[in-house]
């Protein structure tokens, strides 16, 4: 029989002159007689041959090469004697029977494939197992990242909005809602910090807005499940109350009954210091597969991005590790595992990360989880005053800075001397036109905002201000200091 290794060449199968015949070779090349050239063309001419009689049989026990040979010699003769044309074997026909020919040349004689299979026979499980190889060692790099995963996975926590329904199913789902997200925990107490739109559903189900925070023993509404990993590595599932939110951050705080052995607080780093290439990392709890690594590096500082709630958000932290619905609310740390962001936003078409993500600042987050845990709410500083537009200003000839519109009355604005955009005999006149707060510029009127998000309600500080901007005596440049006040209502 023929070798299970023998395969037909594919451009012989599909020959039209020699396919024909081949199975018929295949089956009984060992029966038939040896497999010739001048068979090949006897096939492919459809005459066949039949074998000599009288002298020239076959006598027993011959082999089969010499009976090939003689069995040849005597077609020669017959075909001399009679001499009768042969047919002529195209180019195309002969190019096909010799590549048959070579095909089966293997096959002749069995005893090439007994052996291999004699050969085959005396193999054992461990000459055909592969070898094992140990593991490379792990390089430095390699080692950091997984120390800053494992000394920070149990900070980490996946929060679900009790609201949605199936939300907690740990599979992949098109149309996830973003109820399943991330926190990371803030302190012994049982505080997490998360976002605001992963409870958007929960908070919109509230009847009134928080005042402060949870009183002792008093009915407080369950808003989320919390689960974080335990010290034995199994995870336990608490009940998350509410403390506060602040729907312009994107941030919200909750708490857990957790015993503080069961609670490792994240370290915090500073957002005010990075720079464009430091390497971080996210942990978050994406399409519910918990505790997900990935690393990038800060791809951009300072960026405005506009939050799933609608709320613009500025000196946020760009980043290409993999952010995906479920990560929103996870920490984004630094190399030595330090918080410095709160992912929040993904820039994406698809729903899923494109290589653009954002964090909010830690700094960001550091001024504003206070204010929730004492109060509930934030109490943003103020200068009580309104703005005028780009378009507004431009027409008063303003073209940098944020013209001043209106100054509320018994503001510390209107105590400090800051002059609004007022009528005179001349004309309109241009309010006072603020360059910058402190050392920080302002060049447009967007850019005052997020120069206020870092400070507090009594801070001090100094506006640089520049008064009679298109006058024809020029503008005067004032520094007017002041005090932050809360916003009026």
């Amino acid at each position: 029989m023929f070798s299970s290794r023998f395969t037909m060449d594919t451009s012989l199968q599909h020959e039209p002159h020699c396919r024909q015949f081949l199975p018929h070779l295949l089956r009984h090349g060992r029966q038939s007689r040896p497999f010739t050239c001048l068979n090949v063309r006897s096939q492919c001419q459809r005459t066949p041959r039949v074998p000599p009689k009288g002298n020239h049989r076959i006598q027993a026990g011959q082999s089969d090469v010499a009976a090939s040979h003689m069995w040849q010699q005597t077609e020669a003769s017959q075909s001399s004697s009679a001499d009768i044309p042969s047919p002529r074997l195209s180019r195309r026909d002969l190019a096909a029977a010799l590549a048959a020919s070579a095909l089966l040349l293997p096959c002749a004689s069995a005893t090439p494939c007994r052996a291999a299979t004699a050969e085959a026979a005396k193999l054992t499980l461990a000459d055909v197992t592969p070898e094992i190889v140990p593991p490379a060692p792990l390089s430095a790099r390699e080692q950091a990242v997984i120390d800053v995963f494992e000394q920070s996975t149990r900070s980490v926590v996946n929060v679900f909005d009790v609201t949605l329904q199936g939300s907690a199913r740990p599979v992949p789902q098109e149309d996830q809602p973003e109820g399943n997200g991330t926190g990371f925990v803030w302190d012994g107490d049982g505080n997490i910090v998360t976002n605001f739109h992963v409870l958007a559903s929960a908070l919109a189900a509230i009847p009134r807005r928080p005042g402060g925070p949870p009183r002792p023993g008093g009915p407080q509404p369950v808003v989320a499940k919390v689960t974080l990993l335990g010290e034995d590595g199994y995870n336990m599932t608490y009940d998350a109350v509410l403390v506060g939110a602040d729907r312009a951050k994107d941030l919200a705080v909750l708490r857990i009954a957790a015993p503080k052995e069961a609670l490792r607080p994240a370290r915090l780093g500073q957002s005010g210091q990075l720079r464009v290439g430091q390497q971080v990392l996210a942990i978050g709890n994406p399409f519910g597969f918990d505790h997900t690594l990935t690393t990038g590096v800060i791809s951009g500082l300072g960026r405005q991005i506009q939050s799933q709630v609608g709320s613009s958000i500025g000196g946020a932290i760009q980043t290409d590790a993999a952010i995906n619905p479920g990560n929103s609310g996870g920490p984004l740390l630094d190399s030595a595992g330090r918080v410095i962001g709160v992912n929040t936003a993904i820039f994406t078409a698809s729903g899923t990360s494109a290589g653009v993500g954002f964090a909010i600042g830690i700094d960001t987050v550091r001024r504003v989880v206070p204010q929730l845990l004492q109060f509930g709410k934030v109490t943003r500083p103020a200068l009580n005053i309104q703005v005028a537009n780009e378009a507004v200003a431009r027409q008063l000839k303003v073209t940098r800075g944020a013209m001043v519109q209106a100054v509320a009355p018994n503001s510390a604005a209107a105590k400090a001397g800051l002059l609004p955009t007022r009528r005179a005999l001349s004309g309109i006149v241009a309010g006072d036109v603020i360059t910058t707060v402190d050392a920080r510029p302002v060049s447009k009127p967007g850019d005052l905002a997020l120069a206020l998000d870092d400070y507090s309600v009594g801070d001090k500080i100094v506006l640089t201000v520049q008064r009679g901007v298109g006058d024809s005596q020029g503008p005067q440049e004032l520094q007017l200091p002041l005090e932050l006040e809360p916003e009026m209502s």
